[in-house]
């Protein structure tokens, strides 16, 4: 059986079922929230990427992606950001509730299996997947 007619896909090294759109009200999209979250926020890193969070009193979670400075051109920013967020959608099932995240990537490995594996990494680390 094909994972197209079971509605799942293989994803960073296990089927997970569709999780539907990226909603508005999961973006953080102010200035002000996103400077708050990179000076109080706690974080975690590994090579390529870094991850901030912290507690936002709600009942889902907001992510914001974001980019170094010189990145590249407008296409490789724009790539990275669409496979961030693929990554996101597909883990957000499986992500601890209550947060405020932002995704800093650095250039390079901007393929969705190797932002998936950073997004998994970062998340253990910090502490945000579920058991």
């Amino acid at each position: 059986m094909s994972s197209e007619s079971t509605g799942l896909q293989e994803g960073c090294g296990y089927a997970m079922a569709k999780t539907g759109p990226f909603r508005r009200d999961e973006h953080i999209k102010s200035p002000k929230e996103i400077s708050r979250l990179f000076k109080q926020g706690n974080r975690v890193g590994i090579w390529g990427a870094k991850l901030f969070y912290k507690e936002n009193g709600l009942s889902r979670n907001r992510i914001a992606f974001t980019l170094p400075r010189g990145y590249g051109r407008a296409v490789d920013r724009n790539r990275s950001k669409r496979c961030s967020r693929e990554a996101y959608r597909f883990y957000k099932a499986h992500l601890n509730t209550g947060y405020d995240l932002l995704l800093l990537v650095y250039p390079g490995n901007d393929s969705f299996h190797s932002r998936c594996g950073q997004l998994k990494t970062l998340c253990r680390k910090a502490g945000l997947m579920k058991d």
